[in-house]
């Protein structure tokens, strides 16, 4: 068993005082694992409509406002947890691996399984009802919503839209993110428009603000690069640019500015105002395959893997690109971290988890590692991705970590620098997001 520091112990919420969600019938869902990919994401084709059948619609339960959650999947299904105080509110059975994405509206987290996006209600509100003009916290429920899909891949949530990735066919859908909630209350999902790329590919896309659709290139073979298609409906929309120069081409963040980038083995796409900039890694393999990003910050933080034949590579420097003047730093922390140890924080903050347990603080612009919070115990990374690792998340101010060797979660508090608040969970946690509420 790991040490961990002795403020570090888990309060263990007692039984008697846990919130049990009332019981979901199980869902057949037989999840078909994902292509090897190593960054979270999904994404999902054509609507299936169907409402959910008053036998699995539990009753309302009151609040004063909409309630943030976290949810968080484990070898048996879903689990959701009321964001404050770490209790459990809910779960759905689920089989298979799953991974999860937040919708962009505040309450869905979208479910990644081989053949769809399944739409999951973490229960943060429900619509106002009758006279009553306060909010409504819901009991949390896998939904009989889902897009269909070839092969569920990468969802995308900026400038108000939501985009899903069609791996399988290359179909990108996109729909005004405002629009779900309401469509889902009604027992149906948002109309979406699609755009298919000329050839399938495990990829990623993202709308901008002014409507220009962002895609990446590739087949099934391999990834070259990525597009830029103007504003318009399906494929009336016409390349506005390209750049081919990113073999492996991964993962996207955001940066201030509406900088949107792209990872490559041997460094990173810029697309800004209207061009796109290439980085290059200084080594001749140099992999970004996996990207945070801050509307605060005009850097993006980044993973940087050297052995393109480890399985898996252990790395301890991460990359810093500051989108305004091209510029990568990389940074050794001193510890190796996986992909699921990077975040940003509220103001803007690079945030990595490493393997001695400590949630390391980093200034982007100068790279500096301005303080280690010691959150878990050290842990070895396995060589199966899909495996249970230690995970971060951060909403607002607080960054939630999974410890799977204890079957905790530990919520930081960024503005502190301390752990405020430690849970012991029913369930190995494996993927975890979450909704504002």
């Amino acid at each position: 068993m790991p040490h961990h520091p002795t403020f570090m112990s888990p309060v263990l919420a007692p039984r008697n005082r846990r919130l049990r969600a009332l019981p979901i019938a199980a869902v057949g869902l037989s999840a078909l694992l994902l292509a090897s990919c190593a960054t979270p994401g999904g994404s999902v084709g054509n609507a299936v409509d169907a409402t959910p059948s008053a036998a699995s619609t539990p009753s309302a339960k009151e609040a004063g406002a909409p309630t943030p959650r976290l949810v968080y999947t484990h070898d048996a299904g879903i689990a959701v947890l009321d964001a404050a105080s770490l209790e459990q509110v809910g779960s759905a059975e689920m089989s298979g691996f799953n991974r999860l994405n937040p919708a962009g509206d505040g309450r869905h987290v979208f479910v990644s399984t081989g053949d769809a996006f399944r739409l999951f209600d973490a229960g943060a509100w429900t619509e106002p009802h009758g006279d009553h003009s306060h909010h409504y916290t819901a009991e949390p429920k896998l939904t009989e919503l889902a897009f269909a899909a070839d092969k569920a891949g990468h969802v995308v949530l900026h400038g108000g839209k939501t985009v899903l990735f069609n791996d399988g066919s290359g179909k990108v859908e996109s729909f005004e993110t405002s629009a779900l909630a309401a469509a889902a209350e009604d027992g149906k999902l948002p109309s979406t428009d699609v755009y298919t790329t000329p050839e399938a590919h495990h990829g990623v896309a993202v709308e901008l603000e002014d409507g220009k659709l962002l895609v990446t290139l590739g087949n099934e073979e391999s990834r070259s690069g990525i597009a830029v298609l103007s504003a318009g409906k399906g494929q009336e929309r016409t390349e506005i640019a390209r750049n081919e120069d990113c073999p492996g081409v991964h993962g996207e963040a955001v940066a201030a500015g509406e900088a949107v980038v792209v990872g490559c083995e041997n460094g990173m796409l810029i697309y800004k105002d209207g061009a796109i900039t290439k980085v290059a890694s200084p080594d001749s393999y140099g992999r970004l395959g996996n990207q945070a990003g801050s509307e605060k910050s005009p850097v993006i933080l980044g993973d940087y893997k050297v052995d393109k034949s480890a399985k898996p590579e252990r790395p301890t420097r991460i990359s810093l690109v500051n989108t305004q003047t091209a510029a990568m730093q990389l940074v050794d922390i001193g510890t190796s971290y996986s992909f699921r140890s990077l975040g940003r924080g509220p103001a803007g903050e690079a945030l990595v988890l490493g393997t001695d347990g400590g949630l390391r603080v980093i200034d982007p612009i100068s790279g500096a590692i301005t303080s280690t919070i010691p959150v878990v115990g050290a842990w070895e990374e396995s060589a199966t991705w899909q495996d249970p690792r230690p995970t971060l998340f951060v909403q607002g101010s607080t960054a939630f970590v999974t410890e799977p060797a204890t079957s905790t979660i530990h919520a930081v508090d960024l503005k502190t620098g301390k752990v405020k608040k430690s849970a012991q969970l029913e369930h190995v946690p494996n993927e975890l997001t979450g909704v504002t509420g």
